[in-house]
């Protein structure tokens, strides 16, 4: 049987840096690299810019599209198609700026033709080191991304997202930035990321081994910062009792830039119009919140995640609690390690906060100001269905996509 081919799969943003890097890579590589390229246009433009320097062995185009889902069974067609000439030792996938790693990554570790070919080597995510730096500043408006179907999505949260699932992250254009500033963004990152491997670079130079057979992936990996600090919170113990008193987990990788992270657990539901009215208004300083939580009057799961001042809301699965008597009975019996309250069952608030010089206390006792002991409502502007809700701080604003 052939030895299977790695991947790298190279994600960032919109004019983070990926194809001068990419370009640069296959310049100075001896090994014979394929090239995928996704361009969410018509035109790939960054296909053509690959091609006229040359040096791929084979370039893959998929446009007009993105490959984490709309054009997932071309991108297995594709890369099938390059496998079959087995002309180049390497695969590496760029994907468009708005696409997210994880999707890519499942189509070679899962049950599929491209699985029994291809091995997932690494995962990178280049950062316009500027432009990260100005997203958690609060500079600028928040931008967007339409993401295929008619839906759109913050820029934002696409970024960290690329973040949180790298093995590898490149901060690329480190000139713009003074040594400080890459300092603290390093900070920011190692507490969103903490295993991944972190390199600076200016226009994208870098040596191929660094992104190259580092054999760093590992599906099973949960390396974002908010997994990290829920699961310890698992293991340190929280509020079981209902009296809304819980441990705080904390991290403080660097005092000198304040760079800290919590986690609010409590197991009584928010009234809904309370947190919604929090989420327009969260401090400045905070950076990135994850997790899930529910509201009174809503029997599903929310999960929030919010980055560059938007909170994005979708609905989850059902919780066990509302569920019909006998199913959650059956369900409770096949899982005894369920954490269960006897008022709350298996409903909690799971929440993990990380930030710049963020006031613990302050935030705490504002979600606890939005809690309530009353099950029933009308759930407010929090979705029931398959749409995502979006809450933007430091102005009133809601929206549904």
């Amino acid at each position: 049987m052939a030895e299977e081919i790695p991947v790298t799969i190279l994600s960032g943003g919109l004019g983070a840096g990926k194809t001068t890097l990419l370009n640069h890579l296959l310049s100075s590589v001896d090994e014979r690299i394929a090239v995928l390229v996704n361009d969410m246009g018509e035109l790939n433009v960054d296909a053509e810019l690959i091609a006229e320097g040359g040096s791929a062995e084979g370039i893959a185009e998929l446009s007009n599209g993105c490959i984490c889902c709309e054009l997932q069974g071309d991108l297995e067609t594709a890369v099938m198609r390059l496998a079959r000439s087995r002309e180049f030792d390497h695969l590496v996938v760029e994907s468009s700026g708005i696409s997210e790693p994880g999707p890519i990554a499942r189509l070679f570790t899962t049950q599929s033709k491209a699985a029994a070919v291809y091995e997932v080597d690494t995962l990178v995510t280049v950062v316009d080191s500027a432009a990260f730096h100005d997203l958690f500043a609060g500079k600028g408006t928040p931008e967007r991304a339409d993401v295929g179907e008619g839906e759109t999505r913050p820029l934002s949260d696409l970024l960290i997202e690329q973040v949180e699932l790298c093995d590898v992250l490149v901060l690329n254009k480190c000139d713009l930035l003074s040594e400080r500033e890459l300092d603290e963004i390093e900070t920011i990152v190692g507490m969103l990321t903490p295993d991944a491997r972190i390199s600076r670079t200016e226009f994208g130079v870098l040596a191929p081994e660094e992104i190259l057979y580092t054999g760093l992936f590992d599906p099973d990996r949960e390396s974002a910062g908010w997994q990290r600090a829920l699961a310890r919170d698992d293991h340190h113990g929280h509020d079981h009792d209902g009296d809304g008193h819980a441990d705080h987990d904390h991290r403080h990788p660097q005092e000198e830039y304040g760079v800290t992270s919590f986690t609010y657990r409590r197991r009584r539901p928010f009234d809904a119009e309370k947190f919604a009215t929090l989420l327009e208004s969260l401090p400045r300083e905070l950076i990135r919140a994850k997790g899930a939580f529910w509201v009174a009057g809503r029997g599903q799961k929310l999960r929030l995640s919010y980055a560059g001042r938007i909170s994005r809301v979708v609905s989850g699965e059902q919780w066990i609690a509302t569920r019909p008597e006998i199913e959650r009975d059956l369900y409770r019996e096949n899982h005894p390690e369920l954490e269960w309250d006897e008022r709350w069952g298996d409903r909690e608030q799971a929440l993990v906060f990380i930030g710049r010089k963020l006031d613990e206390d302050e935030l705490t006792a504002r979600l606890d100001a939005c809690l309530t002991d009353e099950v029933e409502g009308n759930g407010g502007p929090f979705p029931a269905g398959e749409e995502a809700v979006e809450f933007e701080s430091y102005r009133d604003s809601r929206r549904s996509s």
